[in-house]
């Protein structure tokens, strides 16, 4: 018996149907380390790490910890055996402090010295160098401070054991770094985690060992210290995988959509844009950063015609000398001005495709609001949609299988390829890539490139700044609904855009438009 082992997996499965989530899994996680947990999305890294949480329970295989044999039937039997998982949504009552959420439901029926709880969570947060004031609310707290709290309630229940689900998708660069550090000060203290993850340089940054999923089947564990992230995505993929993005230079660029003052108010009266200007011109890709909820989908909704403008122009020029105002107008009416703009929102299928329809119905809806028959014209979407399917290699019985019981990635493929098949000259993308894994996403990232290559305006939101700063020639940086900055893709630094998401500006960062 391994005495060093926080966690052994044996032959771990788990279905859903006749879906195979995770067949005969293998894996061990060693007291005191930092182990990665990498795979595409679908690969099964969630459902695994469900299974140690006791959110699933396993069809067959065993769960050993501390080299004991141990049954995990619920989230109270992990904690129970010190395992806490911190996940991407976090479990967090807005209108409670942050004590009162730490201690939630602990021992039941006994009233709680708050006072001595909060001094408890103070000298947590001391030994790990979290920064916490146990009085705040939870809805008064940053994204990072919320989960700051949910880190600090599995250390509260005493847990040795930490699983954190993509813990930096919401992040800034400087946030990241801090979480990093405390992550290291846990390691030291014999803490054992576990980073559900796909951002490959931090995957070399943080962890001591990389674990690696594919398809459900577990393929391989290896030392960070011995790999590198070319050789971690083939693991992941299968087969050898090129990783890089071509950026050329743009050229003769034009602009192609000004927007000025532009505000959005929602239903309820919060300003959700205010006074946003900036230019994007034909022939460049122009990224937009920030943390979620800062205006991001409002940005492109607006500018689409889906989103109401309190006030502000959004104005599409062709040339020099031809342009028209956009504001007020629904997506078909700017189609009818001649206005060939794509959008692939963040909202896949309750916004950008119709799901009981198949691959071919969705790309006719192109075809009927161009004026031609929606019966007679079925040939060429057809045609589409078969091009669609093979190029992205999307996963469907047939192109007329509804697309709402495809998987989210496939989902995602098939809105991508149809509004770059229109060929416009703008394309705007929410979180593009989302969902898809790092083979597809590439080709996508290319597949942008080359409509930027055409001349097209390309607007991409995303969350990964790494992809942001090496396929985008400038960077909008949004925060709370106001443009902090603007900045050459090329010679900024995650830092930087870091700063600007959190509305401080290093001295002397310019903006560019």
């Amino acid at each position: 018996m391994d005495t060093n082992l926080a966690v052994e997996m044996r032959k771990v499965t788990k279905t859903f149907g006749s879906v195979v989530a995770n067949e005969n899994v293998d894996m061990q996680l060693r007291k005191g380390e930092i182990l990665s947990l990498l795979g595409e999305n679908g690969s099964g890294k969630t459902t695994l790490m469900n299974m140690l949480s006791g959110i699933y329970f396993p069809d067959s295989g065993q769960i050993l910890i501390d080299g004991k044999p141990v049954t995990i039937a619920s989230p109270k039997d992990a904690f129970k055996f010190g395992i806490g998982m911190i996940h991407q949504h976090f479990k967090l009552i807005d209108v409670f402090t942050a004590t009162e959420n730490i201690v939630l439901g602990l021992e039941d029926n006994k009233k709680f010295d708050l006072e001595a709880a909060s001094k408890k969570v103070l000298e947590i947060a001391e030994k790990y160098g979290f920064q916490i004031n146990p009085k705040q609310k939870i809805y008064e707290m940053s994204v990072s401070q919320k989960q700051t709290v949910e880190i600090i309630k599995t250390l509260y229940r005493g847990a040795q054991i930490l699983i954190l689900d993509e813990p930096t998708a919401v992040l800034t660069p400087q946030e990241t770094e801090k979480l990093f550090a405390v992550m290291k000060k846990m390691r030291a203290d014999g803490k054992s985690i576990i980073i559900i993850t796909h951002k490959l340089n931090e995957v070399m940054e943080i962890s001591d060992r990389v674990a690696v999923l594919r398809k459900g089947q577990y393929i391989a564990t290896v030392n960070t210290s011995e790999t590198n992230p070319q050789a971690l995505t083939d693991m992941m993929v299968g087969r050898a995988t090129v990783l890089d993005i071509n950026r050329p230079e743009p050229v003769n660029p034009e602009p192609r959509l000004v927007v000025e003052n532009l505000t959005c108010v929602d239903e309820e009266g919060v300003k959700r844009l205010d006074n946003v200007s900036f230019t994007a011109y034909s022939g460049e890709i122009l990224g937009i950063a920030g943390v979620a909820g800062s205006g991001q989908r409002e940005l492109l909704e607006a500018v689409a015609g889906l989103y109401p403008v309190k006030s502000g122009t959004i104005v599409y020029s062709s040339d020099y000398k031809n342009s028209k105002s956009l504001v007020g107008l629904d997506p078909l009416s700017i189609r009818k001005m001649g206005v060939t703009m794509s959008f692939v929102p963040e909202d896949r299928l309750g916004m950008g495709l119709v799901g009981t329809m198949g691959m071919t119905g969705n790309m006719m809806i192109r075809s009927w609001r161009k004026g031609k028959s929606f019966f007679l014209d079925r040939k060429s979407p057809d045609k589409l949609a078969q091009k669609i399917k093979e190029e992205l290699e999307v996963v469907t019985p047939d192109v007329n299988y509804p697309v709402r019981r495809l998987s989210g990635g496939n989902v995602q493929k098939v809105l991508v390829g149809r509004e770059i098949a229109a060929a416009p000259s703008v394309l705007m993308t929410a979180y593009a890539v989302r969902g898809l894994d790092i083979n597809t996403s590439y080709t996508i990232y290319n597949l942008l490139t080359a409509q930027k290559e055409k001349g097209v305006a390309v607007v991409y939101v995303g969350e990964d700044l790494d992809v942001i700063l090496a396929l985008c020639d400038r960077v909008m940086v949004l925060c709370g609904g106001q443009v902090s900055g603007i900045v050459d893709a090329r010679t900024t630094t995650k830092e930087e855009i870091g700063l600007l998401m959190t509305q401080f500006r290093r001295e002397g960062a310019k903006e560019n438009e």
